[in-house]
């Protein structure tokens, strides 16, 4: 049997030798690590300079390898090209959008080094499957070096419109990258086609998702990220019996708990969320004293300047709601900037009355599946989301809204609050069929089928 190979931006921690805890991409791919397995990706270190040195250690059977970066390289690759380049284009905000060409070398330079520290590590029938944006050039350096096993790809976030991804300077660079994959996989149809009108626009034809050039074929698939919803509705049940989540319920008094928990990043619509919240309250006075909303906002690349301009508007727009609406007894909102781990969440999930996840632009958002995962049956909660995480798909019975629309956010939380028990539980009971039909295992075993279906 073929020996996995996965290969992301960064590895999980096995520093202690136990096998990496729960969360992002390591959920996803928790059914398809098996023993003997290989990870590899950069460690999180910076050296003064590039290091071909490569540092393994195994937890629970799999192997995890990484390679040091340049930290010149780290600001130019990662900071740079990748999260201020290809991260806000392909969440088609492209006023957020800078181009550097010498960050763009780097970009491709980080992705050679992982392809020629990678090539010493590979078995001739591995299956490698690579992840998201920032390591587009991996396989053709792989090809480059000789490489033929099969390669995969998988693209996390969303791949934007073709007018948008023509903007970039190497867009056709970028599209060959994508082409020395065997299989592209995508969380949304509209991703594909979107990937699929930027190759036309390139003169590249596609017939069924599939491209043929030469002896060469790549093709495209669809397969939605998800949770380990079992996992995770165990995790609920224990959480809700925390010290933490019991506080949280009594510091309530009987008032019900809306709750957002996202990373700082202004693709998640937080302005636009509190302006939103801000709008309910105005327009709903008769609700003021029967909500409270907890965001919960992990800092995300404070490195860069536009993450601390979006800091600093939330924390305005969170004292201006709470100074123009608080009153002796009652603060509507609470506003956490840091990291809440997935047990307490899980609990605070629980206890709540609405989960309101918003982003503007989003690959899935699994915030939205883990909060219908951590619902108890007998009286869920309302789930808010944006139409324009990929999730919506995949989640039509939640109340869909536009992030930019704030009166309909208003109006969407004012439908929560007021919902019948009734209706709160068939909603649940659909939503949740959804998210065990798309979960973890389901996504990492179709991607690998797919894969080994690649000659």
């Amino acid at each position: 049997m073929a020996r996995l190979v996965i290969v992301s931006n960064r590895v999980p921690d096995v520093s202690d030798g136990s096998a990496p805890r729960a969360g992002g991409l390591v959920v996803g791919l928790a059914d398809a690590l098996k023993p003997g397995s290989l990870w590899f990706g950069w460690s999180g270190r910076q050296n003064q300079g590039r290091s071909e040195t490569v540092h393994s250690m195994e937890a629970a059977g799999v192997t995890y390898a990484t390679i040091d970066l340049a930290e010149p390289d780290y600001r130019a690759y990662y900071l740079g090209f990748s999260n201020s380049t290809l991260w806000p284009l392909f969440h088609m905000m492209p006023s957020y959008v800078t181009f550097d060409r010498a960050e763009y070398a780097a970009y491709k330079a980080v992705n050679e080094q992982f392809a020629q520290a990678l090539t010493c590590l590979l078995q001739p029938d591995d299956l490698v499957w690579i992840h998201d944006y920032q390591l587009l050039g991996v396989a053709a350096a792989l090809r480059k070096l000789g490489v033929r096993n099969r390669i995969g790809f998988f693209l996390h976030i969303p791949f934007p419109a073709p007018a948008l991804f023509a903007l970039l300077p190497p867009a056709d660079e970028l599209l060959e990258a994508l082409l020395a994959h065997d299989l592209l996989g995508f969380q949304t149809a509209q991703d594909q086609e979107h990937f699929l009108a930027a190759l036309l626009a390139h003169g590249i034809a596609a017939q069924d998702g599939e491209v043929r050039r030469g002896g060469s074929v790549t093709r495209s698939i669809v397969v939605p990220v998800g949770i380990d919803v079992e996992e995770f509705r165990r995790l609920a049940g224990r959480a809700v019996r925390r010290v933490e989540a019991r506080r949280m319920v009594e510091s309530l008094a009987g008032r019900a708990l809306m709750i957002s928990a996202d990373r700082a990043d202004y693709t998640k619509g937080l302005p636009a969320r509190f302006d939103a919240y801000e709008r309910f309250l105005a327009s709903y006075p008769e609700q003021r004293r029967r909500i409270s909303f907890l965001q919960v906002a992990a800092p995300s690349r404070e490195e860069v300047e536009k993450y601390k301009i979006l800091r600093d508007e939330l924390d305005y727009k969170a004292g201006a709601i709470n100074g123009k609406f608080s009153d002796f007894d009652w603060v509507p909102l609470r506003y956490i900037t840091r990291a809440a781990g997935r047990g307490l969440l899980a609990g605070l999930f629980r206890v709540s009355r609405i989960g309101l996840v918003t982003p503007l632009r989003d690959g899935m958002n699994l915030v939205g599946m883990e909060y219908i995962a951590a619902q108890e049956e007998v009286d869920p909660g309302v789930l808010i989301l944006s139409r324009f995480a990929g999730a919506a798909g995949l989640l039509p019975e939640a109340l869909q809204v536009n992030p930019y629309d704030i009166d309909m956010v208003a109006a969407a939380i004012n439908t929560a609050m007021s919902m019948s028990l009734e209706e709160r539980k068939e909603r649940h009971a659909a939503l949740l069929a959804h998210a065990r039909t798309h979960d973890a295992s389901a996504y990492s075993r179709s991607f690998i089928a797919e894969l080994n279906r690649a000659l």
